[in-house]
């Protein structure tokens, strides 16, 4: 009997292929016969079995290639046990057949510029992968493609043209491009550190592609991440840098290619630029196995774009409200002859006004140059950097006044109109892939990253008085940070599968070190006040820096060690078992310089350290009981070190934080695989966490243990043809269970109970009007409270989003309406200091076009 494999193009994109699952046989099934054929930008090739058995079909994805497994399959051919094939069709660069172990062929397809996608599924006798590569394709008979080459390298290697004697055989059809429209990625790496399925990964993980990314003109972080749900903003230090609050725990860690973004005890990273960002990945729940000292809400991880072996350039200009005109250039290609050196160049310029009262304007430039070299067909270097200079209005927003948000008008301002901040940042790296063989590969990868950021603002001062709630008089000082931060980041990893008899093994092993050095120093001075209702700013001078009086001089260093050690185990074809365990020692030591300020403080200085060692583990378990759905449940730990930046009253430092969490879900392939959804269920629990002092926000008080249970439920992929959505709601209970500052079932601040979002798409797929398309986005945040002792609120609130949009042949045009019906809303609060409103009704437009 013969069995199809079939790469069929259709509209979709980015959809996994899903493995058909079937008990495990003893028999081996034997391909004897194969033939490559070609016709109308599809490849074709048939593989004749000996038997009436099915092969089990497991297919990935990862950069621009794509594999497929069979297993219980062995290659038996006159000639060889090994087919290669260069250029067999546009787009495609390359095709192998060989063996992956001893009852194992392994399928191999590298595009030159992107990957095919594929689904499998069963039908009438055969075994049919269907790939959404192009939106139409011409059924015809396929022509005979030239002799397929033996690999050199192999004196084994050669190929058979003879035709399939019985039956149809294998069919494998690809091309070479990837529709516009993607709403779904099938794999990633965040979640295991290896290149899995989404679905086989034992915890809630949600991959936001480029597609929605343009289609939501996404300029800062937060806009991507309202497609995440329980996922709100946090602190954001003034509106000068991004904090995200994820399954009600703050600060999550943001990292870009794997790597931290903001070290330890940095002030500010300043904002994240998302002009060479492909795809921004969430892991939600603790990831300390893979990524350290972390908070347990989760990690967002942003996937930059690559270089391209062939030319690629696209130039876009946006403009809209406030004053923004942000253009931005995509440029890629190869720099030598043999294209075995190519390059990526991203850069943006941003400028706005903004729509609070500040004379201040947001003015940013970024640029990131990528180097690639293909030392080998095994071995790729990469060099990267990133260069950021952003400044912008330092704004805490509007504070509250009794139970809620004091009633002014969005655009008041408490501060001073000149309040800035400004932040510069450079990391360089590199990064070196090395495979010994099909399946182990090395991977090395190191960056340094240095930042210096500077602030003047004009605050409300506790110390002096803080807000008559009566009056509106509001007690102020001046206040600035002058901050230099470095560190050194080290990543070393081997990645490799194998047998045992009949269960598949993929695993992980590496170290990583973290090393880093900041220095902060934090000046004030009196200012006068200011009356909330009838703010006359402007009246002062804005003061020299640094400011008079010394708060804060000190210096921390971390360094960090750790050991990771991660299994994959295949059971049954649909039956899958995580097991891994990471080791971490390090050290933090604070070096601090005498202050005294008559009345307020006096501190001799001091030089601390606080060493700490951790083990975290995650098990996992996935089950298949039918093609479309996985069942999955595991447990995980997480840990991080409080800051030594920060102290209490009496001057202690915290112990580490440490957190576990349950987690059970199911998650499914619709709509033949093009539409994905998650359902997660989630217990947390974290102890010794620093909070903001409810006396003086300056210092922190201990909470012993919070407890944060909840549902997440995703949406995403292509419904028709042209018609893509992506959606999630959000419902958490988040408790502080065990504090002597606060009260117990206190809920921590900017934690909403509930959060949902849906943004659809749809273009018009032929006709006079084709390219034509329009969305609409609806986002829900529930009531927060803005501090932890839960005394005022910031109020629900529905945000209606509306775009339309034009993509024919290289131009793209299009138009987005933010809060379509100009609600008045806040994103987060920080305790008592001020909350950030959200911005009105905005009009965003943009115009690209590719060369």
């Amino acid at each position: 009997m013969v069995y199809r494999l079939q790469f069929i193009p259709s509209i979709a994109a980015g959809i996994a292929s899903v493995a058909i699952v079937q008990p495990a046989i003893a028999q081996v099934t034997q391909i004897n016969q194969v033939q490559i054929k070609a016709a109308n930008g599809i490849l074709e090739v048939r593989l004749a079995t000996t038997d009436d058995t099915t092969p089990q079909t497991f297919t990935s994805r990862y950069g621009e290639t794509v594999v497929i497994d069979l297993t219980n399959t062995q290659l038996n051919l006159p000639t060889g046990d090994r087919i290669v094939q260069a250029n067999p069709v546009a787009g495609v660069a390359s095709i192998e057949i060989a063996p992956l172990d001893a009852n194992s062929v392994r399928i191999t397809l590298i595009g030159q510029e992107q990957a095919p996608t594929a689904t499998v599924v069963q039908a009438d006798g055969e075994l049919i992968v269907s790939a959404s590569i192009t939106e139409a394709v011409v059924e015809q008979p396929p022509e005979e493609l030239p002799e397929a080459q033996p690999d050199p390298t192999d004196e084994a290697t050669s190929e058979t043209e003879t035709s399939p004697a019985v039956g149809e055989g294998i069919r494998i059809l690809v091309t070479g491009e990837q529709p516009e429209t993607e709403y779904l990625a099938p794999t990633t790496t965040t979640g295991t550190r290896t290149d899995t399925s989404i679905f086989e990964i034992p915890q809630t993980i949600q991959v936001i592609p480029e597609q929605v990314l343009e289609d939501q003109q996404v300029i800062r972080l937060r806009e991507a991440l309202r497609n995440v749900p329980n996922a709100v903003e946090g602190n954001t230090f003034g509106g000068t840098s991004e904090e995200f609050v994820i399954r009600g725990f703050s600060a999550a860690t943001i990292l870009r290619d794997g790597f931290r973004t903001a070290n330890t005890d940095e002030a500010t990273a300043g904002f994240e630029e998302i002009a060479n960002v492909e795809r921004v990945e969430v892991l939600s729940g603790p990831a300390s196995i893979l990524y350290g000292s972390i908070e347990p809400g989760g990690v967002i991880n942003l996937v930059t774009k690559q270089p391209l072996p062939e030319f690629f350039a696209e130039a876009e200009v946006q403009i809209g409200s406030f004053g923004l005109v942000r253009p931005t250039v995509d440029i890629s290609g190869p720099l030598t002859e043999d294209s075995d050196i190519f390059y990526r160049l991203n850069a943006a310029y941003e400028y706005s006004d903004g729509f609070r009262d500040f004379d201040t304007e947001v003015e940013r430039f970024f640029i990131a140059p990528v180097v690639a070299w293909e030392i080998s067909d095994r071995t790729t270097l990469t060099f990267e950097l990133e260069y950021l200079d952003d400044r912008r209005p330092f704004d805490r927003g509007i504070p509250p006044i009794g139970d809620a948000i004091a009633d002014v008008p969005l655009n008041t301002v408490i501060g001073e109109p000149n309040d800035f901040a400004e932040v510069e940042t450079l990391n360089v790296g590199y990064r070196l892939e090395h495979e010994f063989s099909d399946r182990w590969q090395l991977r090395n990868r190191f960056r340094y990253r240095e930042s210096d950021f500077l602030n003047r603002r004009t605050e409300v001062s506790f110390p002096l008085g803080g807000i008559d709630e009566t009056t509106g008089n509001i007690a102020r000082s001046f206040d600035a940070n002058e901050s230099t931060s470095e560190s050194f980041e080290l990543l070393t990893e081997v990645v490799g599968e194998f047998m045992t008899g009949s269960i598949k093994h993929t695993v992980l092993l590496g170290f990583d070190v973290l090393y880093s050095d900041n220095s902060n120093l934090a000046t004030t001075n009196f200012a006068p006040p200011i009356n909330l209702f009838d703010p006359q700013t402007g009246q002062v001078e804005a003061p020299e820096l640094p400011l008079a009086l010394t708060l804060l001089d000190a210096d921390v260093e971390l360094t960090q060690f750790g050991v990771i050690l991660q299994n994959q185990i295949q059971l049954f074809p649909n039956l899958t078992i995580l097991l891994g365990g990471r080791f971490d020692v390090g050290s933090q030591d604070r070096q601090t310089e005498p202050v005294f300020i008559p009345g307020f403080i006096s501190s001799p200085g001091a030089d601390e350290q606080q060493d700490f060692s951790n083990f975290s583990p995650r098990v996992g378990i996935v089950y298949q009981p039918i093609a479309p759905l996985y069942l999955y449940a595991s447990y995980s730990q997480s840990f991080r070190p409080n800051t030594l930046a920060q102290t209490t009253v009496e001057g202690d430092f915290l112990d580490p934080e440490e957190a576990e969490q349950f987690e059970i879900g199911v998650k499914a392939e619709l709509l033949e695989g093009r539409l994905a959804t998650t359902l997660a269920l989630f217990d947390i629990t974290l102890e010794n966490i620093a909070a903001s002092d409810p006396n003086d926000p300056t210092f922190i008080v201990p909470i012993g243990r919070q407890t944060n249970r909840g549902i997440e439920l995703t949406v995403q992929g292509e419904i028709l043809p042209g018609w893509n959505v992506i959606g999630s709601y959000g419902f958490i209970d988040a408790e502080i269970e065990a504090s002597e500052d606060f009260p117990d079932g206190a809920t921590p601040r900017n934690v909403p109970e509930n959060t949902a979002s849906l943004f659809t798409t749809y273009e018009i797929q032929s006709g006079a009007l084709e390219g034509l398309g329009f969305g609409f986005g609806l986002f829900f945040v529930d009531r927060r409270f803005g501090d932890d002792s839960n005394t005022f609120e910031l109020d629900s609130y529905w945000r209606t989003d509306a775009s339309i949009f034009y993509r024919r042949d290289r131009l793209q045009v299009g138009l987005n309406f933010r809060n379509l019906f100009d609600v008045d809303y806040f994103e987060s609060a920080v305790d008592r200091r001020g909350a950030n409103p959200g911005e009105p009704f905005t009009v965003l437009g943009s115009i690209s076009y590719t060369f």
